[in-house]
C-alpha cells in the first residue's frame, strides 16, 4: 500500500465514508512512520552536535548544553507560529474547502516571517548576556554566546521549514517532509565534519589522507546546522507552492496580506501553544539552573541525556503529528465519531511504541552515552539519568500523543494550563528538594515522576471528550 491507497483512505474521511478499524489503523501508521522519521531526524540533528562537539572535551559540550533549553524555547515558538495556521489548513482540507486552504497559506507565509525576524532580533540581542544568566562559567560562555547568536538568526530559516512541513502534513503528505529531514540530517553531518574539526590526517581503506577542516569547533555545529536548515526549507517551500496537490499556489492568484479573521484563529491555536513552549522551556531553563552548581560534568550529563532520551520520544511527536492530521480532517468532515475513534488509536500506538523505546533506553543507555562523550564520569551520570527516565515513557507518549489529538481540534488552551501545572508545581518542586542529596539523579527522578502524572492527567481529559469542538 503506497502514496495512492493513503490518498484513498483520507478521501474516506473528506467524502463521509465508512471506515473499517483496520482501515483507520493502516492510515495511521501511513501517516505516522513518516513523520517519526522526521522527528528522529530532527532531533538526530542535536545527537550529531552533540556527538561531535562531544570529542572537543567536556567544556564544548557544556557550552551546547547550557543554551540547549533556549534554543528549544525558540524552536517551539516558532513551531507554534506554523501550527497555528496549518491546523486551520486541516480543517480545510478535511471539509474539501481547497481554496480556503491555499488562502491561508498564503497568510501564513507572510505573517511567520515577520515573527520570526522579530524573533531572531531579540535572540541577537541576548546572545552575549544568555551564558552568563544561566549561570555558565567563563570557561564556556562565550562559545555559548556564539552558538545562540547564530542559532537565532537562522530562526526565519527555521520557520520557513517548520511551516512548509507543517501544512504538507496537515494536508495528508508525511513522505516529503520526512525525507527531506533524513536529507537535512545528513547534510548536517557533512557540514559539521568539515567546520567543527581542523584540518587533518586521516586514513581511509590503508590510504592516508589530508582532510581539509575550518576548526571552528562549537561555533562549526551551529553554522553546519544553519545551512542544512537552509538548504532543506528552500526544497521544502518549493515542493509546497509548486507540486502539493492540495496547497500548490502556482497558477492561481490571491492576496498574501494577513487578515485578521484568519490571524484572530491562528492566535487561538499558536498563543496558548507558544505559551505552553515558554512554561516547558523556562522549566527546563530553571532545571539548568539547579543543574548548574552540581558542575561541568553534571552540566554536560544532563545535556548529553537529555539529547539521547529525545531520540526515544522523538516517535510520539511523529505520532502526535499523524493524530494532529487525522482529528483536524475528520472535524473538519464533521465526523466526531471517526474523530474519537482515531484519538484512541493514536494515543494507543504512541504509548506501545514509547514503551519499547523505553526498554531500549534503559539497556542501550552505555552505548549511547559512549557514543556521546569520552569522559567517563559524564558517561556514568548520564547513564543513570537515562535509566530513570525510562520508565516514564509510555505515561510520556500519552501526554504526547493526546496533546497532538487536541491541537487537531485546535484545542489547545486547557493543554497548556494542565502542562503549566504538571511541570512548575510538580517537576521543579520536587527537582529542587532531591538535586540537593540526591544530585542529578534527583532531578531526573523528579521529571519522571511529573512526566507519569501529566500522562495520566491527559488521558483522562481525553475520554472526557469536550474537546472536540471547532471554533
Amino acid at each position: 500500500m503506497g502514496k495512492g491507497k493513503e490518498n484513498r483512505l483520507l478521501l474516506l474521511i473528506r467524502n463521509g465514508q465508512q471506515m473499517t478499524l483496520r482501515q483507520q489503523m493502516w492510515l495511521t501508521v501511513q501517516l505516522s512512520i513518516p513523520s517519526i522519521v522526521a522527528q528522529v531526524s530532527a532531533i538526530a540533528m542535536q545527537y550529531i552536535d552533540a556527538a561531535m562537539v562531544g570529542r572537543l572535551g567536556a567544556d564544548a559540550a557544556a557550552s551546547i548544553g547550557l543554551v540547549s533549553t533556549t534554543t528549544w524555547l525558540f524552536w517551539g515558538m516558532c513551531s507554534a507560529a506554523a501550527t497555528g495556521f496549518s491546523v486551520q489548513v486541516a480543517h480545510h482540507v478535511g471539509g474539501g474547502r481547497l481554496a480556503e486552504a491555499r488562502s491561508v497559506l498564503r497568510q501564513a507565509l507572510v505573517a511567520v516571517v515577520l515573527f520570526s525576524s522579530l524573533l531572531a532580533l531579540a535572540g541577537a540581542a541576548i546572545s552575549g548576556s544568555l551564558p552568563v544568566w544561566l549561570g555558565g562559567t567563563e570557561e564556556i560562555n562565550s562559545h555559548s554566546s556564539a552558538y545562540f547568536l547564530i542559532f537565532a538568526l537562522s530562526l526565519p530559516l527555521l520557520q520557513l521549514n517548520f511551516l512548509a512541513g507543517s501544512m504538507l502534513r496537515c494536508s495528508g503528505n508525511m513522505k516529503v517532509p520526512g525525507l527531506l529531514n533524513v536529507l537535512m540530517c545528513l547534510l548536517d553531518v557533512i557540514f559539521n565534519f568539515f567546520l567543527i574539526f581542523p584540518t587533518r590526517q586521516m586514513e581511509i581503506l590503508g590510504f592516508p589522507l589530508q582532510m581539509p577542516g575550518a576548526g571552528l569547533g562549537v561555533t562549526g555545529a551551529a553554522l553546519g546546522t544553519a545551512a542544512a536548515e537552509a538548504v532543506v526549507a528552500a526544497l521544502m517551500l518549493w515542493y509546497l507552492v509548486t507540486r502539493s496537490t492540495d496547497l500548490k499556489l502556482t497558477g492561481e492568484r490571491g492576496s498574501f496580506r494577513p487578515t485578521w479573521d484568519i490571524a484572530r484563529k491562528a492566535l487561538h491555536i499558536s498563543l496558548p501553544m507558544g505559551v505552553e513552549h515558554i512554561v516547558i522551556c523556562g522549566a527546563q531553563i530553571m532545571t539548568t539552573v539547579i543543574v548548574a552548581p552540581l558542575g561541568v560534568f553534571a552540566i554536560a550529563a544532563n545535556s548529553f541525556g537529555i539529547t539521547a532520551e529525545s531520540l526515544c520520544y522523538m516517535p510520539g511527536y511523529g505520532i502526535a503529528d499523524a493524530a494532529t492530521t487525522l482529528v483536524g480532517q475528520s472535524l473538519g468532515a464533521g465526523r466526531k465519531d471517526l474523530t474519537r475513534r482515531f484519538a484512541r488509536i493514536t494515543v494507543g500506538m504512541g504509548m506501545a511504541v514509547m514503551g519499547v523505546m523505553g526498554v531500549i533506553l534503559y539497556v542501550g543507555a552505555p552505548l549511547i552515552m559512549g557514543s556521546m562523550t569520552p569522559d567517563a564520569e559524564v558517561q556514568r551520570l548520564g547513564v543513570e539519568a537515562l535509566r530513570i527516565e525510562a520508565f516514564a515513557e509510555p505515561m510520556f507518549a500519552a501526554a504526547i500523543v493526546a496533546y497532538g489529538v487536541f491541537v487537531g481540534a485546535g484545542n489547545t488552551l486547557v493543554p497548556c494550563l494542565m502542562n503549566f501545572f504538571s511541570i512548575w508545581a510538580v517537576r521543579l518542586t520536587l527537582a529542587a528538594a532531591l538535586a540537593p542529596s540526591m544530585g542529578l539523579n534527583g532531578v531526573w527522578l523528579a521529571m519522571c515522576i511529573e512526566l507519569c502524572f501529566r500522562g495520566l492527567i491527559f488521558l483522562l481529559r481525553l475520554e472526557k471528550g469536550n474537546w472536540m469542538k471547532i471554533k
